[in-house]
């Protein structure tokens, strides 16, 4: 009865899921190189983050995050029932329409803190690093926390979605006289 539920449940969430989220501000990247562009312009042009209780610093460390445990592992990894179900869908979903929409002040499930003192040069190097690493990278991909299993074109599309939604939230920090 639960499992029909959830099934229930899931099936009207994925209907809306093109409407969610929709915002006349939505970015995309294209390529992994238009993404780096991005993420070093960082340090030319900062933005701040709105809707989000993390800073432009915090925010880099979870997206770094999210590309090493690609690459490492996930700490802690949704029902194997859930990823081959619900979350492969969800991911069949964002991927037919280009756009990723989850709780944007959501940590990924078992990693650790992020640190909200740490200077934003040290987060847009570390996540550089990080789309270096997994642009380079010939081994096994983990498995995502909620996708499941993912090639490596299938897990640079998520990643890329998954910096585009984020990206949603910067605004350009006004100078203050």
């Amino acid at each position: 009865m639960d499992r029909r539920r959830a099934l229930k449940t899931t099936t009207l969430l994925l209907a809306a899921a093109p409407l969610a989220g929709c915002s006349g501000r939505l970015k995309t990247f294209l390529t992994w190189k238009e993404a780096q562009q991005a993420v070093l312009d960082l340090l030319f042009t900062p933005k701040v983050v709105e809707g989000n209780p993390w800073n432009l610093s915090q925010v880099l460390q979870h997206l770094a995050q999210s590309i090493e445990f690609s690459m490492q592992g996930f700490p802690a990894l949704k029902g194997a029932w859930f990823r081959s179900s619900v979350g492969s869908a969800a991911f069949a979903v964002f991927n037919a329409r280009g756009a990723m929409s989850h709780d944007l002040s959501e940590p990924i499930p078992g990693a650790p803190a992020l640190d909200a003192a740490q200077a934003l040069k040290v987060s847009v190097q570390r996540l550089l690093d990080a789309m270096d690493a997994f642009a380079q990278f010939n081994g096994t991909l983990r498995p995502h926390f909620a996708y499941g299993e993912l090639t490596k074109p299938q897990y640079e599309r998520a990643h890329l979605m998954h910096l585009a939604n984020h990206w949603t939230q910067f605004q350009a920090k006004t100078a203050v006289a």
